[in-house]
């Protein structure tokens, strides 16, 4: 048994892939549950009710779908040119701070207009969480250093300051205004007209879903009608190649990882603004948006419409698992179910690109040649 690497892909290999890797990974969570005492298929009836067909259920996945999916899309930015971003739950984090100081400086001032706060939030967000992914950028561009490990080391920096800001310090993010505040310590409050709005009655949508799907059409845009990528496909495949073709990989380099971190700080700017509507480092860190992004990226196989649907159904998941915590419910099977999801994706990733052979490779008798094609 061997791999070859398949030349070119079926067209229907890129949905089959997805759907097959979901499949396996809901078989063997069926067997880990039947193996715990607990009936799949009851299981996977109530996570669906409690995910997405409940009273209220699909509202709420789309508020815990949005900031995956900001953190999925800036995974898939990344590794479409091969730069391993693991950094975005530090640039989402960064990007909480950004939104956060802008709406506290905007209500300082009196600005009263929403729709100031949600432009200036996402800007300020963007520029933090770019800022962010270009320290590993500039290293992985000049010093050649491994982005992987650059960008994860510095989701810890980032989870030491907020928690810094809030915990360990009297910042300007940091609540003291009152004696309660000051024995537990908490963020602002940000000013009410900082609450991002919602859309519909039955099915409520948040606004910063509405954005990720912007910045889904943007991407999906960028990257495949332009000439910038174009060249990122280019270097992707190799970069030896672009660099012969007078393609400034370097450049290219810092402007992926840029886009990716801004993306990522979005998705810190929405969770302030449509959720908290504080800097929470508590709920933030325990939330883990950032690695959840790249399971939502692997498994959409990083193509930003993909990203949107994989991002409402892990939000599903999530969503049910806050609601149905107790003894019936296995407390860490959301995120079993995520790691099988994301190995599953992965394994599915290598058959996309390699088929299985099964049998001898044929070989030429030593000391003979092949015969000539006539």
């Amino acid at each position: 048994m061997r791999l070859e690497r398949r030349l070119e892909q079926p067209w229907w290999l890129g949905l089959a892939i997805p759907v097959g890797s979901l499949a396996v990974a809901f078989g063997i969570m069926a067997i880990v549950l039947a193996a715990t005492g607990h009936d799949p298929g009851h299981t996977y009836r109530t996570v669906v009710d409690a995910g997405f067909t409940g009273n209220g259920a699909l509202s709420a996945t789309f508020l815990s779908a949005t900031p995956i999916l900001f953190t999925g899309l800036a995974a898939a930015a990344a590794f479409r040119m091969q730069l391993f971003n693991i950094g975005a739950e530090g640039q989402l984090y960064l990007g909480a701070v950004g939104g956060s100081w802008i709406a506290l400086q905007l209500g300082d001032r009196g600005a009263g207009s929403t729709f100031v706060y949600v432009v200036a939030m996402c800007a300020a967000a963007a520029a933090l969480g770019a800022a962010w992914a270009l320290i590993p950028g500039v290293l992985r561009a000049f010093a050649h250093t491994n982005e992987i490990i650059t960008s994860l080391m510095l989701n810890y920096v980032a989870a030491y300051l907020i928690t810094y800001l809030i915990f360990d310090s009297s910042s300007y993010w940091r609540d003291i205004s009152t004696l309660q505040a000051r024995s537990f310590p908490q963020g602002k409050p940000m000013p009410d007209a900082s609450d991002w709005p919602t859309f519909g009655t039955s099915v409520v949508v948040p606004l910063g879903f509405l954005v990720g799907l912007a910045a889904a059409l943007v991407l999906w845009v960028l990257y495949s009608r332009t000439r910038f990528g174009f060249e990122v496909s280019v270097i992707a495949d190799s970069p030896r190649a672009a660099r012969s073709a007078g393609m400034r990989t370097r450049r290219k380099v810092l402007a992926v990882m840029a886009l990716s971190g801004a993306l990522a700080g979005l998705g810190g700017a929405s969770q302030i603004g449509d959720f908290t509507h504080t800097l929470d480092p508590t709920g933030l860190q325990g939330a883990a948006f950032g690695y959840t992004g790249i399971v939502v990226a692997a498994l959409a196989r990083y193509n930003p419409f993909a990203v949107c649907v994989v991002a409402v159904l892990i939000g599903g998941l999530q969503n049910a698992g806050f609601t149905l915590q107790g003894v019936d419910f296995p407390s860490g099977l959301v995120g079993v179910m995520q790691g099988v999801i994301l190995f599953c994706a992965l394994g599915g990733e290598v058959l996309s690109r390699y088929r299985v052979r099964i049998g001898r490779r044929a070989r030429t008798p030593a000391g003979t040649a092949p015969e000539p094609v006539t």
